[in-house]
């Protein structure tokens, strides 16, 4: 079963084509780094300029890269929500429209469940290409950590009552009550002048710091212990910059950055002093430690010993030394996506919906963009 796969749900444009939910012949992402990297974060009425001008031709590229035209594919999966509502609709009705002219079955994908078959998508093909990787066995603890998303579930694969098909139930077990841990990096990048996107910036830089050199403390929960929250983390970073040299140092930066089309790593190092490097390696210390023991919490309260950790910041190297680590002394399974899987991607998205296509969860033309969009219960 070819299965299209569409995603638009926040600044990037992709499309791709996958084999029975476990080999992609194709994934095509058109990124918008360059279009909102002026305005430090995403300009929503820009990004959904930028997704019309890109939806059709990703699509066409992903259909020429796949050898497949487009009237091959069995179906269409589409991301449906959650995002921003207007880049959403690009992709939908986009999505809608094709299958509807070709009269193809169409699914709607939740973003987030797209983010946890892009392990379970790259762990097949993996095994399929007789790589030495351990399978990613169900029931299984995933952290879904990005920009837009912060969230643990406890992901279990069922059978459809009417069809005996696989499918996946999802228990959401914590969430963000404020900031993703990808929108606090950004925040703070943005605080210090370091440019945009923040987590990967903020990656390279902290490796110059002292990760102990300030202290932030543990981050404390009312209620769901399993919950998260950045936001006090992001205002502390504050505090330490206000009023301070670094502010002085900090607006300098932005001075000099203003003067370039682009900044290297090693040059923006260079436009740092020790103390800020410290101060940088000491807040991504902060989120990763909140990352990690709220997500073995999670695994241990759910009694499994598989862990997956998906979206954007999965791709953040300190994050996934730690969960290394701890595989090794807890004994946990933990998978990783490839950084090209971890971010938005329309393979992920057809890897879930081709699930979706086998059991007869069909979507009409009644199906709707949501830009919040809760998965499980």
């Amino acid at each position: 079963m070819l299965v299209l796969g569409i995603e638009s749900s926040c600044d990037e444009t992709a499309a791709a084509i996958v084999a029975d939910g476990a080999e992609i012949l194709s994934s095509v992402v058109a990124s918008q780094i360059a279009t909102h990297e002026k305005y430090g974060g995403i300009v929503p009425e820009l990004a959904s300029r930028e997704h019309l001008r890109k939806i059709e031709p990703v699509v066409e590229m992903a259909c020429q890269r796949a050898h497949v035209g487009i009237r091959e594919v069995d179906g269409v999966a589409v991301t449906e929500g959650p995002g921003l509502i207007g880049s959403l609709l690009v992709g939908l009705v986009y999505g809608k429209a094709l299958a509807l002219a070709l009269a193809k079955p169409l699914v709607g994908v939740n973003h987030l469940e797209g983010h946890i078959h892009s392990v379970l998508l790259e762990n097949r093909m993996d095994r399929r290409a007789g790589k030495p990787v351990r399978e990613a066995r169900l029931p299984a603890v995933t952290l879904v950590v990005s920009g837009g998303h912060t969230s643990l579930f406890l992901v279990e694969e069922g059978r459809h009552p009417a069809n005996s098909h696989p499918v996946f139930n999802y228990k959401r077990l914590g969430h963000t009550l404020d900031d993703a841990a990808g929108e606090a990096l950004d925040k703070v990048a943005r605080l210090l002048a370091l440019g945009y996107p923040g987590g990967p910036v903020i990656d390279q830089l902290a490796r110059s710091g002292d990760a102990q050199a300030v202290d932030f403390g543990r981050i404390k929960m009312k209620g769901n212990p399993l919950d998260f929250s950045f936001s006090g983390l992001k205002t502390a970073v504050l505090y330490q910059v206000r009023g301070t040299p670094l502010a002085v140092e900090a607006e300098e930066r932005r001075a000099w950055r203003k003067t370039l089309e682009s900044a290297s790593t090693d040059a923006l190092r260079a436009h740092c002093s020790q103390e800020t490097l410290d101060l940088i390696a000491s807040f991504q210390n902060a989120v990763v430690r909140d990352l990690l023991e709220r997500t073995l919490a999670a695994a241990d309260a759910s009694q499994v010993d598989s862990v997956f950790i998906s979206g954007g910041v999965a791709c953040n190297s300190l994050l996934r030394a730690r969960f290394g680590e701890t595989s090794r002394v807890h004994g946990l399974r933990i998978f990783f996506p490839s950084p090209a899987l971890s971010t938005d991607n329309a393979a992920m998205i057809a890897a879930a919906g081709y699930y979706k296509l086998r059991a007869g969860q069909l979507a009409d033309t009644t199906l709707a963009a949501h830009a919040s969009f809760p998965l499980g219960t």
